[in-house]
């Protein structure tokens, strides 16, 4: 009796024992497999650096450093001058020597200006004197006259007057004490007579009796190229008291 109560227990655990060993057999196996998929189909469940780990290829070893340049052989340089290979040192002395006779250089020659009187060969005229004036005429620059009347100033204008009678001082400036000076502007012809006046500036009571001194007054003729030319200038007549 006791006999079959110990095969009965020994039974029983051995069939526990087979079931449990099947069940864990299948839960490590669905553990295993579930970790193998879980990357597969989340792949963001990983941590980054464990996908960068694997999808990073590792970098390519460095080069090999290049190899040094070869050492440059320098060749020595015998420097010969030209004296040691033209000059030698004789052997034997001559009994005779030589004299080398050199041409004398030919006297130089002067050569000379043509148009002047110059000593020498070549264009110049033989027999002259070096250095002498020439002959030939001096050019005459003419200037063409101007198409108007030509601009002078009045300090030249004035040292070709003539004759220059003194203005009237009116009476009424006298008693208004207005004196100055009355600046005008002149056309002189030709034949130095006054053609044209026009007042620039000046006390109105002054400036008729500048006007009519003015037009009395002569001129010698200005000359251009030795002509005769009409000119404009400008002619400032004063008043004051003491010398009216």
């Amino acid at each position: 009796m006791f006999e079959d109560s110990l095969m009965e227990s020994g039974g029983k655990i051995k069939t526990k024992s087979k079931y449990w060993m099947i069940a864990t057999f299948v839960f490590n196996g669905a553990i295993l497999l579930t970790m193998i998929l879980i990357p597969l189909l989340y792949p963001e469940a990983l941590p980054k650096t464990a996908m960068t780990a694997m999808l990073t290829a590792p970098p390519p070893p460095p080069p090999p450093p290049p190899p040094p340049p070869p050492a440059q052989v320098v060749k020595p340089i015998k420097m010969v001058s030209e004296i040691d290979q033209g000059l030698h040192a004789p052997t034997k002395i001559p009994k005779d020597i030589k004299m080398l006779k050199e041409d004398a250089a030919p006297p130089p020659q002067m050569a000379g200006v043509a148009g002047m009187s110059g000593m020498g060969s070549g264009s110049g005229v033989p027999g002259g004197v070096m250095g002498g004036i020439g002959t030939a005429p001096t050019p005459v620059v003419k200037v063409a006259p101007p198409k108007g009347p030509m601009r002078v100033s009045s300090g030249v204008i004035s040292g070709l007057a003539i004759s220059q009678p003194k203005p009237i001082y009116p009476p009424i400036a006298k008693a208004a004490h207005v004196s100055g000076a009355v600046v005008l502007h002149a056309l002189i012809s030709k034949e130095g007579t006054v053609t044209n006046l026009t007042v620039i500036s000046g006390p109105e009571m002054l400036r008729a009796s500048a006007l009519d001194a003015v037009r009395n007054w002569r001129y010698k003729p200005y000359l251009l190229n030795g002509e005769p030319t009409e000119v404009e200038t400008q002619i400032t007549v004063n008043f004051n008291f003491g010398g009216g």
